[in-house]
């Protein structure tokens, strides 16, 4: 007999489908904020829960990413995460980055996340020791420095978005902390983390707006928002956005239906639990054979692969 898992996310019409389609919850609005407060399901955690896996440490950190998101309101989902207020980002990331430790590792201890907290801040507190007399410069120059620290002087580097398949580290808060890879939405935040310690501490008074790369090489770029162009306007991430940034890579990341892009991840689910013995028209070998190895391995309750994604993680990024 399949598995849960694999019924719900490779069969359509399953009547699992509906049961397991709330996981990690982002931003949701309106009337939607009042059903999610009162019905925060963590069903994925419920069937690990049920097969003698301990989940304690993955639903405390949903509660800690809950607790945050719960605080935005329709305009500060739309704030840039360069001025936002309401939300700790960085805390944030770090809560789905301890859910999924939890989900992989199932280690006795949690992923420290106050620690991580003081060693994201203790970036913002060596800036200051390297430049502090930079302060009186003009905000070109703050911003150009900052970039030099960060990307120089650390060290920090983004992924190549086609490595991202096979260095998923690259995809969480506290490994790109400890590697300096990440990919660009990480890195994004955490240049957006040295400009709120540095508004906090009163050391930078003008708006800053963080350019989110839209191609596959490029880094995040500060500017000064008074002086934004139209043009500027596409590159601009929210809360929103980044947060929803942050799941989408991990699901498509750990998504063990990795070949056909061009189709959605259900798609690529139900193409592997339906596929036949002969080779359809436009389909390769290792296409085929991909898709019933998934397939094999789901219905085996194996839930993860080296080269295949992990189903556990791959679900705990499902959101709304």
């Amino acid at each position: 007999m399949s598995s849960p898992l694999y019924a719900a996310f490779c069969l359509p019409s399953s009547p699992y489908l509906s049961k397991f389609s709330r996981y990690r919850v982002t931003c949701c609005s309106g009337s939607q904020q009042k059903y999610v407060a009162s019905d925060l399901k963590l069903a994925l955690h419920d069937v690990l829960d049920s097969i003698g896996t301990d989940t304690t440490f993955a639903r405390e950190a949903r509660e800690g990413f809950y607790s945050q998101i719960k605080r935005l309101s329709n305009v500060e989902r739309e704030t840039s995460i360069s001025i936002n207020k309401c939300v700790d980002l960085g805390k944030t990331a770090l809560h789905i980055a301890a859910e999924d430790d939890s989900l992989i590792s199932h280690s006795s201890v949690p992923l420290p996340v106050d620690a991580l907290i003081s060693q994201l801040d203790d970036l913002s507190v060596g800036y200051c020791s390297h430049y502090s007399s930079g302060f009186r410069s003009s905000p070109e120059s703050v911003l150009e420095s900052i970039e030099r620290y960060l990307f120089d002087k650390k060290g920090f580097r983004r992924t190549n978005a086609r490595n991202q398949l096979i260095e998923p580290r690259s995809l969480y808060l506290h490994s790109v902390l400890t590697h300096r890879t990440g990919s660009a939405v990480m890195l994004s935040l955490i240049y957006s983390e040295i400009l709120k310690m540095l508004r906090i501490w009163g050391l930078i008074d003008f708006d800053v707006e963080i350019s989110f790369p839209l191609d596959l090489y490029s880094l995040p770029r500060g500017y000064q928002k008074q002086k934004s162009k139209d043009s500027d306007q596409p590159h601009i991430i929210t809360v929103q956005m980044l947060l929803e940034e942050i799941l989408r890579n991990l699901k498509n990341a750990f998504w063990p239906f990795q070949h056909d892009r061009s189709r959605s991840l259900f798609l690529r689910a139900a193409r592997a639990a339906n596929c036949i013995d002969q080779l359809n028209s436009g389909d390769s070998g290792l296409q085929l054979a991909s898709a019933k190895a998934a397939r094999h391995r789901l219905e085996r309750g194996v839930w993860n692969s080296v080269r295949f994604g992990d189903m556990r993680c791959a679900l705990a990024g499902m959101h709304l």
